[in-house]
């Protein structure tokens, strides 16, 4: 980017992406919850449509439709995580370093984003030989953002790779929703989250450099954060697990808040020679993606990635920008990007990217 030298600069060298085996279609799943949580839930019948206004066709989960019809607390809970996380992490790792050209002893540096499920050791040390990873190799687990992980990691990730030139860093955001679903805690959140969320892994290659087949060089991230806005997106660590906190307001929020965060931390970017080519972002659900479209002043259809992903994925939460920007880049897109996601804090997280 600007200001960058070219010897020193962070590349995006590979991009992977994985979902798991369980295939949840939205059809399915609302026959299953209407089953499920009607007798449970006196208000069902009233959101119920919300499964068929979110713009998902079907999902990916780690486990199977049997597994949501039983309680299930911190141990069950867990094992799954680890299992399904795990897993998914090799795919999307894999993946990754194939499209860079690298093998996995070459990775000096993993950046592990995941906000679904509590390991220690974490999800990077616990495949460490399954994968090949080298003894030395530096790990940074980083959880708690959210929907904010994809890029936020990839900020951090970029800040890692740009510290240590030559190094190799792996990026991997790996998240596991679906196991979040609770039958002891139902509110309009967890019906609201029953209908958006599913389960996937992305994974990034960056390394400093003139790198020929790079894919794009990565800039500095930016973030905003918001005053007083702790309630309207995060987790509550419960008895038997993490109670989803999600605030319905998070649209109307999104197109009043989003533009005047974004200009005061990219003040030039409607300037001539700075405008960005393609903003590159979360979708956390239909009627997001439509309030991005009215905060940057774009014509209704311009994020049709984000509306794909989202129709193929769900709401994969840290990783789910990640695919759109492997969508977006998969397209032949070129110029100025600006990788963006909302997330628990409740903050902005932005990144751009420079696609020759």
């Amino acid at each position: 980017m600007a200001g960058d030298i070219p010897g020193q600069a962070v590349q995006l060298l590979g991009l992977g992406s994985a979902q798991p085996e369980h295939i949840l279609t939205q059809e399915e799943v609302l026959a299953e919850a209407r089953a499920v949580l009607q007798p449970r839930f006196a208000q069902f019948d009233r959101l119920a449509p919300a499964f068929e206004n979110t713009g998902i066709v079907k999902r990916h989960s780690v486990v199977p439709f049997s597994w949501f019809r039983e309680p299930h607390g911190w141990t069950d809970r867990s094992a799954a995580y680890v299992a399904g996380a795990s897993a998914m992490f090799c795919d999307a790792a894999n993946a990754a370093l194939n499209a860079a050209g690298l093998r996995t002893d070459q990775v000096d540096v993993i950046v592990t984003v995941s906000s679904t499920g509590v390991a220690t050791p974490t999800l990077e040390a616990l495949v460490a030989r399954r994968m090949g990873f080298r003894a030395d190799v530096m790990r940074v687990p980083v959880f708690g953002l959210g929907c904010a992980g994809g890029v936020s990691g990839l900020s951090v990730a970029r800040s890692l790779a740009a510290a240590r030139p030559g190094a190799v860093v792996l990026l991997v955001a790996v998240e596991a929703c679906t196991l979040l679903f609770r039958l002891d805690r139902l509110t309009k959140a967890d019906i609201i989250a029953t209908a958006l969320f599913g389960d996937g892994a992305a994974a990034c290659v960056l390394r400093t450099g003139k790198i020929e087949g790079a894919l794009a060089q990565v800039g500095s991230g930016r973030q905003h954060m918001w005053p007083d806005t702790l309630a309207i997106m995060g987790w509550s660590v419960e008895e038997t697990g993490l109670g989803v906190i999600f605030d319905r307001a998070i649209p109307s929020f999104a197109e009043t808040e989003l533009r005047p965060a974004l200009d005061a931390l990219w003040p030039d970017r409607n300037a001539a020679g700075r405008r960005f080519d393609r903003y590159v972002c979360h979708p956390g659900g239909a009627k997001v993606i439509t309030a991005l479209e009215t905060s940057l002043d774009l014509d209704e259809g311009t994020l049709q990635v984000e509306r794909d992903v989202l129709a193929r994925a769900g709401n994969m939460s840290a990783p789910t920008v990640l695919f759109v920007l492997q969508d977006v880049l998969a397209s032949g897109q070129r110029g100025r990007l600006l990788t963006m996601a909302l997330g628990p804090g409740f903050t902005l997280s932005t990144l751009p990217l420079e696609v020759p």
